[in-house]
């Protein structure tokens, strides 16, 4: 037996940052997927490969290790760590079964841009290995385990990435992450995404905004509710289809990130270059200090992509309204 599950990586539109302080965030799911292919092994070991990285390993639930066999020059030590939530996955529904498999992941998210990767990967290998397995899950029962393995990884997670590679659409978490409520958006947000080869450190990122709110508190903490006030107002805006406030809120929300200390050259320059090309809106995407900047592009979708790749790279970042997918192949 052949199982091959995939999940959809994620775009934050507003809210990041502020969202680790009780504020509110609007994401979406987008068409690039994370594609997860176990087959049977011979033997009872679990190897993954990871062809986008090139990067390769055996796993061993039972002792919790990561062996490396493989790594691309040009992949960062870090990336390795990727390995490191495919094993906690595995433990999480394999349920004792003494079976070997390989694992191989294929990817259509750019690692390390602040677009959910780590947690599409997450997410469609818990559905593979339940399938490979099984074990009957639901999908409530993939996301929680999938943010228990970002937990379990990272340290802290919001739900926002796991819920979304779950699930697909749009969502709102709410203030205080009290609920993860889907935004019924009938119609396509036509945007597109811009990304570089810098790639920003999440973890030091968020300490340095934490930093900066506890030296500059009278300062930070009115910018935190600055974006409060836009994610609300978006939510009206992205239901209502009003694409001039919803333009004109992405680019507040990009002036507030910046001032939170996290944009940089690139990414501004990003931002600008879409704008120059037709986007009503654009801004930084995920933690920021490297990775990706999002653009609302009503009517230009062409022309941005276009623009942005004569530096950088991007493409059309449709909704996807469809989370995570099993097939089965005997």
């Amino acid at each position: 037996m052949e199982v091959t599950a995939s999940a959809p990586g994620k775009a934050i539109l507003f809210g990041e940052h502020a969202v680790v302080y009780g504020k509110p965030a609007i994401a979406v799911a987008v068409n690039r997927r994370a594609y997860v292919t176990l087959k049977k092994r011979e033997d009872k070991r679990i190897h993954v490969k990871i062809n986008d990285l090139n990067l390769s390993g055996f796993i061993d639930p039972e002792n919790g290790g990561v062996q490396v066999e493989d790594l691309d020059e040009k992949a960062e030590v870090k990336e390795k760590g990727i390995l490191d939530y495919i094993l906690s996955a595995v433990l999480k529904v394999q349920n004792g079964v003494d079976q070997g498999m390989n694992i191989e992941v294929d990817l259509d998210i750019p690692i390390g841009a602040g677009l959910g990767s780590s947690a599409a990967i997450t997410v469609a290998t818990i559905a593979a290995v339940s399938k490979f397995s099984g074990v009957k899950l639901s999908e409530d029962e993939i996301a929680e385990h999938a943010h228990n393995v970002e937990i379990e990884v990272q340290g802290a997670a919001s739900r926002i990435d796991t819920t979304l590679s779950t699930y697909g659409g749009v969502i709102y978490l709410s203030k205080d992450a009290e609920g993860v409520l889907p935004l019924k958006i009938d119609w396509n947000i036509p945007l597109v995404v811009g990304y570089t080869e810098e790639r920003g450190n999440t973890g030091e990122i968020v300490e340095s905004v934490k930093l900066k709110k506890e030296a500059y508190p009278e300062v930070i903490n009115p910018i935190l509710n600055a974006v409060e006030a836009v994610t609300d107002d978006a939510v009206n805006a992205l239901v209502e289809k009003d694409e001039r406030r919803i333009g004109e809120l992405m680019n507040i929300n990009h002036g507030l990130l910046d001032a939170m200390g996290v944009n940089t050259g690139d990414l501004s320059r990003m931002a600008y270059t879409a704008r120059k090309a037709g986007a009503l809106g654009s801004k930084i995407t995920g933690a920021g200090g490297g990775g990706s900047i999002i653009a609302y592009c009503p009517g230009k979708v062409d022309e941005v992509i276009a623009n942005l790749n004569k530096k950088d790279k991007a493409f059309s970042a449709d909704i996807s309204m469809d989370g995570v997918r099993v097939k089965v192949k005997k």
